[in-house]
């Protein structure tokens, strides 16, 4: 609980913070990836329940990781601060307390979801335009889903308190090996094995209910005995909600921030469904490809927070606008790899999930077209991270509603009457771009290069 952050050269730290991150990131979203190559074994029904399913999903870790986010924040403002005090124990005490309140505000969270989710099963998919043949496949698997929700939201909260530390090595691990046990499980519940019956989509759900219930473990663990940030003591009432109201004021702008995507998705989803159920399941992998190709941003973005947060408590402030300078720089180089790499490879890709030709002629246009903006998509990500480590949220929340709402869901529904799905694709190609360039002004603004004391000095800590 001390900070590592605040010295060194910049270039090396994001590196040494991002990497791990990709790591875990892959892990998790390696759940989902998983899921999807053995469930389209099974046919394009099950691989569209999926599809189907795949938003709502994002929702729940889309609420999950807006309180982890500020959690995270909080913490490690508090210990970059804690070397500006001559109290540093009352400090350590100070983020003790405000981790395990923020674990117990995740907890309760998490059974409120539960509830939420398994009584809105069917009326939330007949509106997403899941038909009376795929709703009962629908059913089996997010009912399973919903009942691990708790092992969803707690350890992505308990993550990120280890991350804002400085420490991304140990979350990667816990989620890789989390994967591993995803991977072997899947085979075995979908399809059976000696006394272990075939299960289907239910035995794809599962298998992700118990990884994730590793994770809970090792990492409830690794906080209390390792880290040393679990208090056991209850607090007072009056603290508890002090500490819940300053995460809150972080988190809700962030979960209304991330909701947002899974809705904007849920009517995308819904206008490709009147195209067929092989233009949905074609979408829906080349949604997790996307995730795959873009899962650096993700994983620098999140290295984002504890970094800034450690370097705007210790009052570093230049160090953080050297270090937007070097994501920028970072996301455009990325961003045309990718587009480069899935607009000539992109149906082979899609090829290793899915043979039907209608699902791979969909997902490939898909991933020819949305890609050229993968650079931009980037560039929003690491601007959102900066603003919410510095206890901002609101611009992030802008951003995102002016993409997904204000641009994405009405162009989508305007390219898809004009040109088809082609049109929808390039509704997110667009509203990526014209974001990336708002996000690019508005961190400048903030973070401005002019404002540097003894520029030339500090670059060789980049």
């Amino acid at each position: 609980m001390r900070q590592k952050l605040t010295e060194g050269k910049i270039g090396p730290i994001l590196v040494k913070l991002t990497v791990p991150t990709v790591l875990g990131l892959f892990t998790m979203l390696g759940f989902i990836i998983i899921d999807t190559y053995f469930v389209a074994q099974l046919g394009t029904k099950e691989l569209a329940a999926m599809s189907f399913a795949f938003p709502a999903i994002i929702l729940l870790d889309s609420v999950s990781t807006g309180l982890a986010i500020g959690t995270g924040c909080c913490i490690s403002k508090a210990i970059g601060k804690s070397d500006k005090t001559t109290s540093s124990h009352r400090d350590r005490d100070k983020v003790k307390r405000l981790a395990t309140d923020s674990l117990i505000l995740s907890l309760l969270i998490g059974v409120i979801l539960v509830i939420i989710g398994l009584t809105t099963i069917d009326p939330l998919f007949t509106a997403l335009g899941a038909k009376a043949e795929i709703l009962p496949l629908i059913r089996q698997y997010m009912e399973i889903s919903y009942f691990g929700v708790i092992f969803v939201v707690v350890p992505i909260v308990g993550n990120n308190i280890i991350r804002a530390t400085g420490n991304t090595l140990m979350p990667s691990v816990v989620l890789a090996v989390a994967g591993i046990i995803n991977l072997v499980l899947d085979p075995i519940f979908i399809f059976g094995y000696g006394p272990i019956p075939a299960m289907g989509l239910q035995g794809a759900a599962l298998a992700t209910v118990i990884s994730r219930a590793t994770i809970l473990a090792v990492s409830l663990v690794f906080l209390h005995y390792y880290e040393q940030m679990i208090c056991l003591k209850l607090p007072s009432f009056k603290l508890l909600l002090r500490n819940w109201q300053n995460v809150l004021s972080i988190a809700i702008p962030n979960i209304g921030q991330n909701i947002i995507g899974p809705i904007s998705i849920s009517f995308v989803t819904s206008l490709i469904a009147s195209y067929g159920t092989a233009a949905v399941a074609g979408f829906g992998i080349a949604s997790k490809v996307e995730i795959l190709s873009v899962m650096v941003f993700l994983a620098l973005s999140t290295s984002f927070i504890p970094f800034v947060g450690q370097n705007w408590g210790a009052e570093q402030y230049n160090r953080v606008s050297l270090a937007w300078c070097l994501g920028f720089q970072f996301c455009l180089f990325w961003g045309a790899l990718m587009a480069i790499a899935l607009g000539l490879g992109g149906s082979w890709v899609v090829s290793l999930f899915d043979k039907d030709p209608e699902v791979i002629k969909v997902a490939a246009e898909y991933l020819l077209i949305v890609p050229i903006s993968y650079g931009a998509f980037g560039i929003i990500l690491i601007s959102s991270a900066i603003f919410n480590a510095l206890g901002k949220p609101l611009p992030s929340l802008l951003m995102s509603l002016t993409k997904m709402l204000f641009l994405y869901a009405p162009l989508a529904y305007l390219g898809s009457w004009l040109f088809g799905m082609d049109g929808i694709f390039a509704a997110a190609c667009f509203a990526n771009v014209a974001v990336g360039i708002g996000a690019y002004i508005w961190s400048q603004k903030n973070l401005s290069f002019n404002n540097l004391k003894e520029p030339n000095k500090l670059l060789t800590e980049l």
